[in-house]
This record gives structure tokens, C-alpha cells and sequence, in this order.
């Protein structure tokens, strides 16, 4: 691996900072020391200068990181050289070499880059220190041993510090790539919440609004049409317009302030209210109505639902079914509650069925855990069963 990612990156940069004062302090000691402890001649003007070449190339480092022309691995070899040189020339060389180990790690940024240059340093120190002592026991005995020790102490501290920063750099990849995952299934479910309420708003403009206006549009055509022959029957419809145009106008405040939800428009008794509708749909139509309406004790949404099925369903027999009879039966069983619709009309063909009303009824009824089941054929009527479950209900008795 080339680069060890953001993680890795700030690691090294908060390890450096931290070494960065003891290195500061550490050249100007040896620098002093040098000055002070050396005999002035050849030597003490090579190791000075020997120094002054590694704390110019780590200044450079230090006041040019990520820089083209400056680049830490020219700052290693000059390091490793430096060691080599001081060694030879017989001066404090061992405690530059260990305070520096971390650089090698630091800068070099790879395992194998790091080691490379730190085998250089080793050779190179032991070199300058076989140059000066020979085989000598000094050499053998003592400097030889230490290095070589110093070095195997730093190689593994390395490696365990890169193992640690990989792990972290994983975790690191990993919890970013978990947030990125979360961003995107929130945003999902924000685009999905959004699509769902655009459908519920969809649902109920259609079974309140849409019908109003619907039979709005027939109880006219109606009306014109009887002016003549019956105005007294005319005159009803016209009574049934502005009702019905008043109710759309309710539904229509209702739903803008409470943000499209339904409200209370079927609060109260279920079979009271489905009551009101059937009449008011006998009115209008004059067809025949045979009802059988129990009063189960339902939810407000079960009673929206049992409502709204009643109402779509009532206003496809006026559209579409052409039937002098339609029967609604409303019953409490042990599982929940049905609602029975039927009608002699025209039937037609449930699977070629494309009209929005059927599936908002369906999808109505399955947030509250029901189900619709239409039955129909041509010429043979139709039967819409409407079925929610109650609290209490076991859909195993069904």
C-alpha cells in the first residue's frame, strides 16, 4: 500500500508533532556537546557538519511537508549516511539513532520502505563503527550488540504501530462507509415517505373531492335534463348540488388544515354515518336500498376506511353498473368486521379493472391489516367484500 488513508495520515502527523520537541532538543545537545567535548580540528567540524546536514534536511521536512522537491525519503538516506558518519568519527552517535527510529517509520509510510531504510542506517553505523575499532572486541562485544539490539526493538514497535494504523484505517473505511450507507437509506425513506403521503393524498382527494364533483356532474346533467317534464324532481337534485358542494367544500377545509389527513369525518357511530350515505345516495338516484348495518365499536381509521369502500363503491354502481338494486351489509364477526356490497348491475370483468378507486380501496384496507375481494362478471352484477380486523378479533376463526 502506497498511502494509509486519512486515519493513517493524522496518526502520523500527531506522532511526529510529539517528536518533534525531544528531536529539537536532542540536536542541539549533541550540537553543544560537540563544541564543547570535541578537540577542535577536522573531526569536530565533520560532525557539526555532519549534524547540521540532518537538522537542515529535517527543518526542510518539517517546514515543507507534502512538498515535490523536498521529499522525506532524500531526509532518510541523509539520516542514514549522517549515523554512518558520526559513527566513524567516534562521537554520541547512539542516542541520535534510537530518538530517530520513529522517523524511519514516520516517513517512510510503508513497511518495506521503512525497514529498507532503516537496514541502511544500521549498515551504514556499523560501517563507520567497523571502519574506526576493526574486529575489535569493542566493536564485537559492545557496539555491535547494542545496534543490532536498538534496531530489533524498533523494527517491532514499527511493525506493531502500522498493524495498529491499518486496523484503525479499516475501521475508519468501514464506519465511513456505514454513514454513507445510513445517508442514503434515510434519503431513500425521506423519497419514499414522500411518494407514500403523495399517494394517501391522492386517496383521499379521490374518495371525498373527486366524488363530490362526480356526483355533482351527474345530479346536473340530471337536473337539465328533467327541467322540463319534472321540476319538481329537478328542483330535489338541485337541493342534492348544493349539499354535496357543500360537503366538498368542508372536505376540502378539512383536508387542507389538517395537512391531508381525513379528521373527523367519520367519527361517531359506523352504521349511523354509512346510514346517511345510503340515503342520501337513494335520493339521488332513486335506485333501491337494502341495508343490514350493524354497529360494531371500530377505530376512527377503520371507520374512514368502512366509509370511504362505501362511498367508492356507491359511486361506481352510479357510473359505471347501470342496477335498479344495490344491498350493503354491515356485520361484527369473530375475527373483525365486513362489509358485504352488492349490486344487479352490468358487471364487468375484475381483471382488466384499471380504475384508480379499486386499488386505493385495497390499499386502504391493508394498512389496517384487511382485505378487499371483488366479485364480478358481465351481466352478472358485482360483490365488493370489505374485511378489517378488531382488536380483540382472532383471524383464525375466519
Amino acid at each position: 500500500m502506497t498511502a494509509l488513508g486519512p486515519s493513517a495520515d493524522t496518526f502520523w502527523a500527531t506522532s511526529l508533532r510529539r517528536w518533534n520537541t525531544v528531536c529539537w532538543v536532542l540536536f542541539a545537545a549533541m550540537a553543544f556537546g560537540i563544541a564543547a567535548m570535541g578537540r577542535p580540528g577536522g573531526e569536530m567540524y565533520g560532525a557539526l557538519g555532519l549534524l547540521g546536514c540532518v537538522v537542515l534536511g529535517y527543518a526542510l521536512i518539517e517546514r515543507f511537508p507534502g512538498n515535490r522537491i523536498v521529499r522525506p525519503h532524500g531526509y532518510l538516506a541523509v539520516l542514514a549516511l549522517a549515523l554512518g558518519g558520526l559513527a566513524y568519527l567516534r562521537t554520541s552517535y547512539a542516542a541520535l539513532f534510537m530518538v530517530t527510529l520513529p522517523h524511519y517509520w514516520m516517513f517512510g509510510r510503508t513497511p518495506r520502505i521503512s525497514m529498507g531504510f532503516l537496514g541502511l542506517a544500521t549498515f551504514t553505523t556499523l560501517l563507520g563503527s567497523w571502519l574506526q575499532l576493526g574486529w575489535s572486541a569493542e566493536f564485537l562485544g559492545e557496539t555491535a550488540v547494542s545496534t543490532l539490539i536498538v534496531v530489533a526493538v524498533g523494527v517491532l514497535i514499527g511493525l506493531w504501530a502500522h498493524s495498529v494504523v491499518e486496523q484503525s484505517t479499516e475501521r475508519a473505511r468501514l464506519i465511513d462507509e456505514l454513514e454513507q450507507a445510513q445517508a442514503q437509506l434515510s434519503a431513500a425513506h425521506q423519497r419514499q415517505g414522500a411518494a407514500d403521503e403523495r399517494e394517501r393524498l391522492a386517496r383521499e382527494i379521490h374518495d371525498t373531492l373527486a366524488q363530490g364533483f362526480a356526483s355533482i356532474v351527474v345530479l346536473a346533467e340530471a337536473a337539465r335534463a328533467g327541467l322540463a317534464d319534472d321540476p319538481g324532481r329537478s328542483a330535489q337534485q338541485l337541493r342534492s348540488i348544493e349539499s354535496t358542494a357543500r360537503e366538498n367544500l368542508a372536505e376540502a377545509r378539512e383536508l387542507v388544515g389538517s395537512g391531508g389527513s381525513p379528521g373527523q369525518v367519520a367519527a361517531g357511530s359506523v352504521a349511523s354515518t354509512l346510514r346517511r350515505v345510503l340515503d342520501r345516495f337513494a335520493e339521488d338516484t332513486g335506485l333501491t336500498v337494502d341495508a343490514d348495518l350493524a354497529d360494531p365499536e371500530c377505530d376512527q381509521q377503520t371507520r374512514i376506511a368502512l366509509l370511504r369502500c362505501t362511498q367508492e363503491s356507491l359511486a361506481n354502481v352510479r357510473k359505471h353498473a347501470r342496477a335498479s338494486t344495490v344491498g350493503v351489509v354491515l356485520a361484527r364477526l369473530p375475527y373483525g368486521v365486513e362489509l358485504e356490497i352488492t349490486d344487479d348491475g352490468a358487471g364487468f370483468v375484475v381483471e382488466e379493472s384499471t380504475g384508480f378507486g379499486l386499488d386505493g380501496m385495497r390499499k386502504r384496507l391493508a394498512e389496517l391489516g384487511g382485505r378487499l375481494t371483488v366479485t364480478s362478471s358481465v351481466g352478472d352484477g358485482t360483490r365488493i367484500l370489505a374485511t378489517v380486523p378488531l382488536a380483540g378479533g382472532t383471524e383464525g376463526t375466519a
